[in-house]
């Protein structure tokens, strides 16, 4: 006649969800953390060539794109056939690159302004002779670190 009663072997204590909470707010501000939200959508055709010989940019805080390409179908009735240069979210002339990298480069820290790299995103179908007046319009503002973004593959299937 013990008051006590005798222990069950093998069963598990309950999980304690005391916990629960903290983990899951601590998941919800690594997400926000990691996120990032696009800052412009794309309003040209960007088919990029192939290349053999590339290197990964690391630090993509310190690239300023430059898309070219022509118009997608939703902005062809309005803008043409005509291949384009978009900055952020406008299409633009070829003057306009220049103030566009000033105004870029002055939003961003002191210390990096002298290491910026402009990136053109040039669709394969693009005519060269526009690249060309984009770049002499980069040299005139100073931005002389370019880079031209691509796929890893052979170049010989930019032929077709």
């Amino acid at each position: 006649m013990s008051k006590f009663a005798k222990k069950k072997d093998g069963d598990l204590p309950a999980v304690s969800t005391a916990s629960l909470p903290d983990i899951v707010f601590m998941l919800l501000f690594f997400f926000m953390t990691v996120t990032v939200m696009k800052d412009s959508s794309i309003m040209v055709e960007n088919t990029l060539p192939n290349a053999t010989e590339i290197k990964k940019l690391e630090k993509k805080d310190r690239v300023i794109y430059v898309f070219a390409g022509k118009p997608t179908r939703e902005y062809e009735s309005v803008y043409g056939t005509e291949t384009r240069i978009q900055l952020n979210d406008k299409f633009a002339s070829v003057g306009e690159v220049g103030s566009y990298i000033l105004a870029e480069r002055a939003k961003k820290p002191q210390e990096i302004q002298n290491v910026l790299t402009t990136a053109l995103k040039v669709d394969k179908e693009a005519n060269m002779g526009l690249i060309s007046d984009i770049k002499q319009e980069l040299r005139k503002v100073n931005a002389l670190k370019v880079n031209y973004t691509t796929f890893e593959g052979d170049a010989f299937n930019n032929l077709q």
